[in-house]
């Protein structure tokens, strides 16, 4: 038998994901223009964990 469907929260999901794949390609966009300018710096490596 088939589910139910959920419309809205199916809607939310979408709209999350995109929200989430925009916010990288901004953050790739910004990165991109401060290396450009030669105002990038990496992010520092984490520390190793001697365990």
């Amino acid at each position: 038998m088939a589910r139910k469907p959920n419309y809205q929260f199916e809607r939310q999901e979408r709209d999350r994901q995109k929200a989430a794949k925009t916010a990288l390609k901004a953050d790739a966009k910004r990165e991109q223009r401060a290396r450009d300018r030669g105002e990038f710096e990496p992010p520092a490596d984490p520390p190793a964990d001697e365990t």
